[in-house]
């Protein structure tokens, strides 16, 4: 199996949006309250989204290819100081997902790599990212290419 990974054009967003809007469905069936319900523009809205960013030079979409279709996608971005967060500037992978007959294959791997090179590249002293509580092979995956866990995302429901 070939895998390309790189950087996602305009002829990708309906592989993005379908992507994203699958990765929207996985969180929100992890907590519905927590996260947004994929409605039935999420594939639309998701597209809009990342199409947005693909000219930006502190953001970048990155794509792996298999045989020339669209099997996942990485989204990265350089983000500043943050007294909110208490931490430096930083590279921050937003999102990071792969079609379902993919995973456990190395995309997801390839993917990440290209996304932390290109924040090294542009300065970044550290990468973070967050993940959903549940998704323990996608942690297991960061823990492999050296991320640590740094804080634990508490949330509670105001009615």
């Amino acid at each position: 199996m070939s895998i390309v990974v790189r950087k996602a054009e305009q002829r990708d967003l309906a592989s993005l949006g379908r992507l994203g809007a699958m990765l929207m469905q996985a969180h929100y069936a992890y907590d519905p309250h927590r996260f947004l319900a994929p409605g039935q523009d999420a594939e639309r809205g998701y597209a809009s989204f990342l199409g947005n960013v693909l000219d930006s030079s502190d953001d970048c979409v990155f794509v792996a290819e298999r045989d020339g279709v669209v099997a996942g996608y990485v989204y990265a971005a350089m983000e500043p100081l943050s007294w909110k967060e208490l931490r430096g500037p930083a590279g921050f992978i937003h999102d990071i997902v792969v079609a379902e007959d993919l995973r456990r294959s190395g995309v997801a791997r390839e993917l990440l790599r290209a996304a932390i090179d290109w924040l090294r590249v542009r300065g970044a002293p550290r990468v973070i990212l967050w993940t959903a509580a549940p998704n323990e092979g996608a942690q297991m995956l960061f823990r492999s290419l050296g991320f640590r866990e740094t804080m634990v995302e508490m949330t509670m429901e105001v009615e």
